[in-house]
């Protein structure tokens, strides 16, 4: 039980470090993984053409950027006392959380929105989506930006708690390094199709779990019975297994039309509309930024109540 209240404990001196201190502007840890994972691209990404061989060269590039990684973490966790141990925990945790980072992206896109300014929002909001943001209009800029919102919301957050709690810092490191290398090379082009398939497919199991309890928790802290009815309804269309069920909850909960057409640079990809309400506004972005912050405070009320239950238990004669 002391274990876990040394990590309900680092859960809040990581948020409440975010909230204070934000993403750091420089010399972030994931910026300087990524420039090792784009090395080991270049150098091991050799037969982009053969399905067999350039998934066995993915998967060791994988094994090569992750394992040294997990293994220093290991080491750390033997060498150093629980208090030692403990700030380390929640320093990992805060460069794994993008709460605040999450919020003022968001904000710049809705702040803009509200102001009128449509050149502005397209700009900000192309920082956050891949999307063309030039041929997007207002409705469509707070569709990207709410979706952002909430896709992030799982993975740059709630994923993150979840996996620090269950398997610590080891289980936080490995789901954000395996999620950097999907955004890396996830893509399903000629180059990355193969080389990315292990990356691809270990993050949408390591995300399977954290993506319905953040779909549980964007239904229970919004419209209840809209969130609950997307996420049934619509979340088996989407292509992605994990951003579906998150994505349909929150746009159900949001009470809000999410989906449907969007401009890419290859042109305008069809998807299923998401939700059902109101469209999207600026309005929808703010709301989908809170609905975030309410989830966070919802787990660390839940884990805060179990670790005093745990502890009461405990020191009962």
């Amino acid at each position: 039980m002391n274990a876990f209240i040394l990590a309900v404990t680092a859960c809040f001196i990581a948020v409440v470090l975010d909230r204070w201190l934000g993403e750091p502007r420089r010399w972030h840890p994931l910026v300087g993984f990524g420039h090792v994972a784009a090395f080991l691209e270049q150098r091991m990404n050799r037969l982009p053409e053969r399905m067999a061989g350039s998934m066995v060269l993915g998967f060791l590039a994988l094994l090569i950027a992750v394992i040294p990684v997990l293994a220093a973490a290991e080491w750390l966790r033997w060498w150093l006392g629980n208090w030692e141990y403990l700030l380390v925990q929640a320093v990992v945790l805060y460069f794994a959380l993008s709460i605040r980072g999450l919020t003022e992206h968001g904000r710049a896109v809705s702040d803009a929105l509200h102001g009128g300014d449509l050149e502005n929002a397209r700009e900000q909001v192309g920082r956050i989506v891949s999307r063309d943001a030039a041929a997007l209009d207002d409705n469509g800029i707070a569709i990207a930006a709410t979706e952002s919102m909430l896709e992030n919301g799982a993975d740059a957050v709630f994923a993150s708690l979840f996996w620090f709690l269950v398997a610590g810092v080891p289980g936080v490191l490995l789901h954000r390094l395996v999620n950097t290398l999907d955004a890396m090379w996830g893509y399903r082009t000629d180059r990355y199709q193969y080389f990315g398939r292990a990356a691809a497919r270990l993050d949408d199991v390591l995300n399977w779990v954290p993506a319905r309890l953040t779909a549980l928790t964007y239904s229970l802290l919004g419209d209840v019975r809209g969130g609950f009815r997307c996420w049934r309804a619509q979340a088996p269309a989407w292509d992605s297994p994990n951003a579906g069920p998150v994505m349909a909850a929150g746009a159900g909960a949001l009470s809000v039309v999410l989906g449907g057409p969007a401009p890419y640079a290859s042109g305008i990809k069809q998807r299923p509309v998401l939700g059902e309400g109101e469209p999207a506004s600026a309005e929808t972005i703010d709301a989908a930024i809170q609905l975030v912050h309410r989830g966070v405070w919802l787990w660390l009320g839940l884990l805060a109540a179990v670790a005093i239950i745990g502890w009461i238990a405990s020191a009962a004669p």
